[in-house]
């Protein structure tokens, strides 16, 4: 059987566009979410809806991990069955062990796959992904995609509205948070992605309305502004996300703004009510 030439891999903490889902040679390998004892695979055996819910009933913060290499050397097992190699774009790693978990369970499962730390998650791997592919389908190398895409990362814009700061703090996923944590209910708490993949806390504003028009006046201030595309994400606020929208192209009218979820690993730790904005340069 001839085999296809490249798969695209991504972890379940990616945004996965219409785009994506659509593309046949697209994987997203899911990432495990626990409550106490018991563990779920992430977009398998748990809705974003369901992990809400269970988040305000538990008594217990959730948490999360990678896939075993072992895990990952059995998914990579099936996809070498189809696929002469891949490129594998996985969640910061100075956020998450999964790329190095993916790296180990490909040399185990002995497929070829290029890793490249998208320095990032959510629409930051999309973007990654989505140039890579764009570049593969106009001639350009393995080689050539590796380089061009971690020139990329990393150079994300990002500004993050997080719902629920106790959540990302107990996960133990951001440092210096403690400076917000004498006023959690008095503030509204704004971090981004550090150039080198770490969440830093950057700001804190005093109100909703103020924490949204933080965000606008980000997009607004940025060079060349109106032509942007840029992706708004949400943790089950849909409408706060449509109002968030409105307010963005009201002050930057020639702007795309897309609107998507982000994924359930995302939730565990940001928690409902997250809003971010995040755009490459």
């Amino acid at each position: 059987m001839n085999k296809k030439p490249i798969a695209w891999i991504v972890d379940s903490t990616a945004y996965v566009s219409e785009e994506l889902q659509r593309h046949p040679d697209f994987f997203s390998v899911p990432l495990n979410i626990h409550f106490g004892e018991k563990q779920f695979v992430d977009g398998v055996d748990l809705t974003p809806e369901q992990l809400y819910a269970k988040i305000k009933n538990a008594e217990e913060f959730p948490k999360s991990s990678q896939p075993s290499a072992g895990e990952f050397a059995e998914r990579f097992k099936v996809i070498a069955e189809q696929y002469e190699q891949a490129i594998a774009i996985h969640v910061s790693s100075k956020l998450s062990g999964t790329l190095a978990s993916s790296t180990t369970g490909a040399e185990l499962a002995g497929f070829p796959v290029t890793f490249i730390d998208s320095l990032s998650l959510s629409y930051g791997i999309t973007g990654l992904i989505e140039k890579g592919m764009d570049m593969y389908s106009n001639g350009a190398s393995v080689p050539a995609i590796k380089a061009e895409l971690e020139k990329l990362a990393g150079t994300m814009h990002s500004y993050i509205l997080i719902g629920q700061l106790d959540q990302l703090y107990k996960g133990g996923r951001m440092s210096g948070v403690q400076f917000f944590l004498g006023s959690l209910l008095k503030v509204k708490p704004i971090v981004q992605l550090s150039k080198d993949g770490e969440l830093v806390a950057i700001d804190k504003v005093r109100s909703e309305k103020k924490a949204l028009q933080y965000l606008v006046d980000k997009i607004a201030a940025s060079d060349h502004a109106g032509k942007r595309n840029i992706h708004l994400m949400h943790g089950n606020v849909l409408d706060q996300a449509i109002h968030l929208k409105n307010l963005i192209t009201e002050q930057v009218p020639n702007l795309e703004v897309k609107i998507g979820d982000i994924s359930s690993v995302l939730a565990v730790h940001a928690g409902e009510g997250t809003l971010a904005v995040l755009w490459f340069d």
